[in-house]
């Protein structure tokens, strides 16, 4: 019987992936019922996205993807689940909030027609909420940390923001005065999780489903920085909604990922909060109040004479053979950064099975230690100057933690080995930290 359960529950992880779960299969009356549909297809992440690679490995011998953006990639993910240790879900508390004070009618929950009916409305809101992300300034600002990548793969899907979640919740709400939560939170995870196997280069053309579903033609272009590419394809499922509301785009000339102004770095901090930073400093170089909230409301292209939107006068111009921001740097440092990534991954993966069980100032401790190792990791790969300093104070803390049993290696048979690497990684960052300083010293005299 549990093997069977397990066989389901993998199955339910897999089809979720492409919208192929059913009614009935799919409708609860009780919220707390209702799977992690995104937690049972993370497995399925992982294959498909070693598929793709070996895919594509053999149809073009060049790998889809570079570990430097895989990685930022990934970490944006881990990044954008972060608040969930701390609170539920926004969308969902701010829905079940309207639905239990506001609703108008109240569809039943088991019924094949209210299931599609919220499939739609989703599907209706996401679009709307992805459209405003493009439109309004404060909203792209979290937004194009998904456009970051100059790259188009798998790993690309994984690459959310931390702070668009804050503002995506209110387009919702219109759906909470008539559809159930718990058909709402089937449906909010089915959405998402469609929009993981469309961002690939490898699959080419779907022939008529093209029409009426998003598919990885379509939403390439959407990723695209070429000027026929900008503001095109919003949908989430169903390409339908760009064909009525005119922004959809075919694909035609090679598209160039990434932001119009690539930002060349796998900072994470900065890859997550740099157009904020960027938005209020621009806001203050203006002089009147409406151009200062101007510049946080209207598009991003917008500036003083132009309209809502702005134009595309100042972008730079693509010529196809823009190559994506890939520095080099030698494979044992690669390695470093792989494995102590991985050390990472282990970490925010207990932290979030056993969070439950932990304090808040644990929990708080523990996250911290994630970003600084995620941030750091990333300074390494751009090998910034003060990168050893930084990675020097990580490997502190890493040994601190590990002493303390706060950090954990995924089998015990690696605990001696893991300690061992951690105090030598220590050991090598504090001498190269020493070397610099001396350097700095001597350049002073």
């Amino acid at each position: 019987m549990a093997q069977a359960a397990e066989s389901g529950i993998a199955s339910a992880g897999l089809r979720s992936l492409f919208f192929m779960l059913t009614p009935n299969e799919s409708s609860y009356e009780k919220l707390e019922d209702v799977p992690q549909y995104v937690q049972q297809a993370t497995p399925f992440f992982v294959g498909l996205v070693v598929l793709e690679m070996v895919v594509g490995l053999l149809n073009t011998g060049s790998p889809v993807l570079t570990i430097s953006d895989g990685l930022t990639s990934v970490s944006c993910g881990m990044i954008s689940r972060i608040p969930l240790l701390f609170m539920r879900s926004c969308e969902l508390t701010a829905y079940v909030f309207v639905w239990d004070r506001y609703h108008l009618l109240e569809l039943p929950w088991d019924s094949a027609w209210t299931w599609w009916l919220t499939f739609l409305g989703v599907d209706f809101c996401y679009y709307w909420v992805h459209r405003l992300a493009h439109e309004v300034s404060v909203i792209w600002a979290s937004h194009q940390v998904h456009h970051s990548s100059e790259y188009f793969n798998l790993t690309t899907a994984l690459r959310q923001s931390l702070t668009q979640q804050f503002t995506s919740w209110i387009f919702y709400m219109p759906l909470a005065l008539i559809a159930p939560p718990t058909v709402f939170a089937v449906h909010i995870q089915l959405n998402l999780l469609y929009q993981f196997w469309i961002h690939t280069e490898i699959i080419r053309d779907l022939g008529p489903l093209e029409w009426v579903f998003n598919t990885p033609k379509h939403h390439r272009v959407h990723h695209g920085r070429n000027e026929y590419c900008i503001d095109k394809n919003y949908g989430g499922i169903l390409i339908i909604w760009d064909r009525l509301f005119g922004t959809f785009a075919e694909e035609a000339d090679k598209v160039v990922f990434g932001l119009v102004f690539p930002i060349n770095t796998f900072e994470i901090l900065y890859v997550q909060l740099h157009y904020h930073l960027y938005l209020w400093r621009r806001s203050n170089t203006f002089k009147t109040i409406g151009d200062k909230l101007s510049a946080f409301f209207k598009g991003p292209s917008w500036s003083p004479g132009k309209p809502r939107l702005g134009d595309h006068v100042d972008n730079p111009q693509v010529t196809g053979q823009e190559v994506p921001y890939d520095p080099s740097w030698p494979l044992p440092l690669q390695l470093y950064v792989v494995i102590h990534f991985l050390l990472a991954l282990g970490t925010y993966h207990d932290l979030f099975e056993n969070k439950m069980m932990l304090s808040q100032s644990t929990v708080l401790g523990m996250t911290c230690y994630v970003l600084l190792t995620l941030t750091s990791l990333g300074r390494l790969v751009d090998q910034r100057p003060t990168a050893a300093f930084l990675e020097t104070l990580r490997c502190v803390v890493m040994v601190t933690v590990q002493r303390y049993g706060c950090v954990k290696p995924p089998l015990s048979s690696l605990a001696a080995p893991t300690e061992a690497f951690v105090s030598l990684s220590l050991l090598f960052w504090a001498l190269q930290s020493s070397a610099q300083l001396l350097g700095i010293k001597k350049k002073a005299r």
